[in-house]
């Protein structure tokens, strides 16, 4: 899953990084709330590891900013401070539970499986982005009219995209996150595959020079087009398929 911590204690921030990351969970951390809305703004992670006592916007603002704006996203609160009033003020603000600090790391961990299990029971599956509909749990990839094969690692690429449609990733970011590659792995196979997935997700209209799904940023990356929340359009169905050996 991914996860945000927002934690200004840089010890323990980075313990907490480190031993979600052993966990499989992929991680991102920052050490304010400002900094934690701006994240949120960029893509909305299944879990929200949030510290109250931060700098620029404390956890409170944070969870006020959230309000009604990131359904999907699972909120566990880190607090030193006991008062039963603040933690009330929390869990009617969004906030899914509470860790009291000092806390077991076992701890920690069992309660963000249980949040992600509760949130999994009613979350919506399907991500849209225009005219394209992602459903995570039929893994199946929906557009206007016609079916294409995706294999599992296209549907992976697609995933990764689409769950950070309003921001731009870079080639090591999914080499890194979606081929568990390092940075410097010396391939092409980001490019390759984001071939293969404009190939079959496009339609005559682009090939005559209109918009692909996915948009390339100089000297960036790649990011799901701005124009396709343009474009409403036909359910089309792809399913994901084993055509092709993947990398």
């Amino acid at each position: 899953m991914q996860v945000l911590i927002v934690e200004d204690d840089a010890a323990l921030g980075l313990f907490l990084e480190k031993g979600l990351k052993l966990e499989g969970h992929e991680v991102e951390r920052v050490e304010d709330g400002e900094a934690a809305l701006e994240r949120l703004q960029e893509a909305t992670p299944d879990l929200l590891v949030l510290d109250l006592s931060l700098p620029k916007r404390d956890g409170v603002e944070v969870l006020e900013q959230m309000a009604g704006r990131f359904g999907n996203t699972a909120v566990l609160v880190l607090t030193g401070r006991g008062m039963v009033e603040e933690r009330v003020n929390c869990l009617n603000l969004g906030a899914d539970d509470f860790l009291l600090k000092p806390f077991s790391f076992h701890e920690l961990t069992a309660r963000c499986r249980a949040l992600l299990r509760r949130r999994e029971r009613f979350a919506d599956p399907v991500i849209r982005h225009g005219d394209v509909a992602l459903n995570r749990m039929e893994r199946k990839v929906t557009r206007r009219g016609r079916t294409v094969d995706l294999t599992a690692k296209e549907f992976a690429l697609l995933e990764y995209l689409m769950q950070r449609r309003e921001r731009c990733c870079s080639r090591a970011e999914l080499l890194t996150s979606v081929w568990q590659m390092t940075e410097d792995a010396g391939t092409n196979v980001v490019d390759v595959y984001v071939n293969y997935l404009r190939k079959k997700m496009s339609s005559s209209s682009e090939e005559s020079g209109g918009h692909a799904v996915i948009e390339t940023v100089r000297g960036e990356g790649y990011r799901m087009s701005s124009m396709l929340k343009k474009m409403p359009g036909r359910a089309q169905v792809y399913n994901v398929g084993s055509s092709r050996a993947e990398a």
